[in-house]
């Protein structure tokens, strides 16, 4: 089975960087089923071509109990389409060959993982049971413009009609780990088969690679039944959780309230007394009691609190970072700056940037806030973003929430080995929130308070945990550097407008 993936954007030969696979090698990977070979048939400036061939072994692929043929049919394991045609073992591949490409990490092109590239890709033998139409009802909504061409039974006999097989090209702008996701998760979904076991982690799998574009999609149903091999216990599952996440990222449905007079949505949310609006009143209540005027939402997602903050005057400047292109869109639609009046909308910016790579933008600012950020990163990138936002732009106070793992024994139907959202890597205890945010404030130089948000139960804890973190000096040298930077990013980036 054959996946190809293509770029024009120069240099083409960034792609190599990007799925970290060298242009100039063929690379072999062992897989439970066979093996998977990376090769470039073309890399120059101008176009660059990865191509991800999977070759099945029967032999592995008809081992085990679970893949044994019917009584009668001996051969079943071994007479199919499943060493051709490319299916879930294609995925399966995808996700062990590129997987820093998929979570959109890059350690030497950070800036352009996190940016959207004309991409070409094509499969050119996919089993697709709902013929062509469906391919285009699945991609067509996520920005891909699709041509699924159905491939005839036999070219000899036209008469035979078509198989049940597409050659599939999607073209369109995206980021690349986007892209991959979207493979990932959909080349199955049109093969409607999954050639292992599909286990209860499934659902974390799912989520995690549908994070930022399932939840919307018009097909989800279908997507989650298929992807989950129609198990009804886990799509429902997973279906009640998409449903929550959409629902957390929607905007609010009033347009008639703008950001400068939605103290009354406050007032609601408290009323309301939800955890998700008891913790942006902790936030903004450290923000206001360290005098900051100047503020980053690092991680600001959909821009509940990028609102919150906007609402409050004392915010001069307000400043949303987020490595999704799709949720600063929905920050910006948040916030309506298309319909604010010039002198409000100057107070807010919105950067796409990486939290794990240092930003000149981001330096001298009076506050940072990660509020359910750093759960979202796997444990070996922490280090990163210590450096990036303590150690290099270094505000003056910064605010972390995070989950206490040990109140989920207070969430029914939450087991133990489970997290809250699909997509957290980890879920710290109180001691070990404590520990961290104690050794990042002695390595950067930062005193540290730390506090509860929602109801105290005596014996685990508050559902949510915070640390305001300040700078024990503050040097107006770093701050003037920090103007400094920003200002030159900004003379660049007019510079290279005109």
């Amino acid at each position: 089975m054959l996946l190809t993936l293509t770029t024009t954007h120069r240099p083409a030969t960034d792609l190599g960087h990007l799925l970290v696979k060298h242009p100039d090698r063929v690379q072999t990977f062992d897989l439970p089923a066979g093996a998977a070979h990376v090769f470039y048939p073309e890399a120059d400036e101008a176009r660059c071509t990865a191509a991800l061939l999977v070759e099945v072994d029967p032999l592995k692929l008809g081992g085990g109990r679970r893949n044994r043929a019917p009584e009668g049919f001996a051969l079943g394991q071994y007479v199919n389409d499943r060493p051709y045609a490319a299916s879930s073992l294609l995925s399966s591949a995808l996700a062990k060959v590129f997987r820093s490409a998929l979570r959109g990490e890059s350690r030497d092109r950070p800036e352009l993982a996190a940016s959207a590239i004309p991409l070409t890709v094509r499969v050119p033998v996919l089993r697709c049971r709902g013929g062509a139409d469906l391919a285009v009802r699945i991609f067509a909504p996520l920005g891909w413009t699709v041509t699924a061409g159905p491939i005839p039974l036999d070219e000899t006999y036209p008469q035979w009609g078509d198989s049940r097989y597409v050659d599939l090209t999607l073209t369109g702008t995206l980021r690349l780990a986007d892209a991959l996701n979207h493979l990932y998760v959909l080349l199955p979904v049109l093969d409607d088969a999954k050639h292992y076991w599909v286990a209860p982690d499934e659902v974390d799998k799912l989520l995690r690679a549908g994070a930022g574009w399932l939840a919307g999609h018009p097909e989800r149903g279908l997507i989650t039944r298929r992807y989950l091999a129609h198990r009804r216990a886990l799509a429902g599952e997973a279906m009640a959780r998409l449903t929550e996440s959409r629902l957390a990222d929607e905007p609010p449905a009033d347009d008639s309230i703008e950001p400068a007079t939605g103290e009354a949505a406050a007032v609601e949310d408290v009323r309301r007394a939800s955890l998700a609006a008891r913790r942006r009143e902790a936030v903004l209540a450290a923000l206001r009691d360290s005098g900051a005027s100047r503020v980053l939402d690092l991680g600001c997602g959909g821009g509940a609190l990028l609102t919150a903050l906007v609402a409050d005057r004392r915010f001069t400047e307000v400043v949303g970072v987020d490595v999704s292109d799709r949720s600063l869109g929905l920050a910006a639609r948040r916030l309506r700056l298309d319909r604010l009046p010039e002198r409000q909308r100057d107070r807010i910016r919105l950067w796409q940037s990486a939290l794990t790579y240092r930003d000149d933008r981001l330096r001298g600012y009076d506050a940072a806030v990660l509020m359910e950020v750093v759960e979202h990163l796997d444990p070996p990138r922490l280090p990163a973003l210590e450096d990036a936002v303590f150690g290099h732009a270094r505000p003056g106070t910064v605010v972390v929430t995070t989950p206490n793992v040990e109140y989920n024994v207070r969430y029914e139907g939450l087991g133990p080995d489970r997290f809250r959202h699909a997509d957290h890597r980890f879920e710290w205890t109180r001691a070990e929130f404590a520990a961290w945010v104690d050794r990042v404030a002695a390595a950067h130089g930062y005193t540290a308070v730390l506090g509860g948000v929602g109801d105290d139960d005596p014996e685990v804890g508050t559902p949510t945990q915070i640390a305001v973190l300040t700078r024990a000096e503050r040097d107006d040298r770093d701050e003037r550097a920090g103007r400094r930077d920003r200002n030159d990013s900004n003379d660049r980036k007019e510079a290279t407008n005109r």
